[in-house]
């Protein structure tokens, strides 16, 4: 994976609401034009952005995004458009708890929202658990934020899954399998729980079914599905 940060070529801020991705358009080697999209991961309470667009970039053995985007230098420019997506915290929620699930570069939208979920704990009391999945510890994008934003806001848990090589020595909340384990050791609860799922397709499908067979409406449940195209 590889973190990547923009910003607008005439320097203006880029607006956008948390869970929002950006579209980026080039070419494939033959000249046909194509684009990609990717959540944008930026943080609004880091003062370090500056208005910037931060993004992750996971590996894809030929993709041609991949060729793009990991062989970008500094300063070089790429065409984008957005922000698009809906895939957003809502104004009118008044769930007792968040259940965030993501595996890979489907975490990066629930970076962008820690603020907002932050504030929302601090205003109305309610809970969040971030459920990530990973094949390892090395594949834990933005792992230690994650952990240290635990450890700062009462109300947020953060339940890292290792589907393949467990962490050594294990940390609190850590789990061995696949992120429908944590999902259901936090029994979701459709009287006060809305769920958000992003990533791997298969991941959203059989979450998606967990949590319809633990009673969530379909309502309850916002849906992003990540596909790895070449």
């Amino acid at each position: 994976m590889r973190h990547l940060t923009f910003e607008r070529t005439d320097g203006e801020p880029v607006a956008f609401v948390p869970g929002q991705f950006i579209q980026f358009h080039f070419q494939y080697a033959d000249g046909t034009p194509t684009k990609r999209s990717y959540s944008i991961a930026t943080r609004s309470d880091d003062p370090s952005a500056g208005g910037r667009v931060e993004i992750a970039v996971s590996y894809v053995s030929g993709g041609a995004a991949t060729e793009r985007l990991a062989h970008l230098a500094v300063g070089e420019t790429i065409d984008a458009s957005g922000p698009y997506g809906r895939f957003c915290l809502q104004d009118g929620d008044h769930n007792g708890r968040y259940l965030l699930v993501a595996t890979g570069t489907g975490v990066t939208p629930y970076r962008a929202m820690l603020p907002s979920l932050a504030q929302a704990i601090g205003e109305r009391g309610c809970e969040v658990a971030l459920v990530y999945g990973a094949r390892n510890e090395a594949e834990l994008l933005y792992g230690e934020e994650f952990e240290a934003f635990a450890r700062d806001v009462p109300g947020f848990s953060f339940h890292p899954c290792f589907s393949r090589v467990p962490r050594t020595p294990p940390r609190p909340g850590d789990r061995n399998g696949r992120v429908q384990v944590a999902l259901a050791d936090l029994a979701p609860d459709p009287a006060r729980d809305i769920a958000y799922l992003c990533g791997n397709p298969d991941m959203v499908d059989e979450s998606f079914a967990l949590l319809q067979h633990a009673g969530l409406a379909v309502r309850q449940i916002r849906r992003e599905k990540y596909v790895s195209s070449r």
